[in-house]
């Protein structure tokens, strides 16, 4: 099978075709915690069930284990997974019996 190049050209310039990452900040746990009233660490395990998919990412720095953060997009699915966990408290194990 042979590549059309003209074809390829058409589409952008260089033959090449590449995804293109919309996100422009994300929002720390920590900040997300403190604007949504909850618990930083209660929230951590919510946020635990979320894929990068879901908008949540690591965030490393130099001398820094990480620290969880969320595009908006993300912050919007944490919160309909707040949502499911107050209503339904037995999900998260760990917090049952009070850590």
């Amino acid at each position: 099978m042979e590549l059309d190049t003209a074809s390829i050209n058409d589409f952008c310039s260089g033959g090449l075709i590449m995804h293109t990452n919309k996100v422009h900040h994300v929002t720390t746990i920590n900040q997300v915690a403190k604007n949504l009233g909850e618990d930083e660490d209660w929230l951590s395990d919510v946020a635990n069930e979320m894929e990068i998919e879901d908008g949540v990412i690591w965030v490393y720095g130099v001398g820094e284990d990480g620290v969880l953060a969320f595009t908006d997009f993300g912050i919007e699915n944490l919160i309909d997974l707040i949502k499911i966990h107050k209503e339904a408290p037995s999900l998260l194990k760990r917090w049952e019996t009070g850590k």
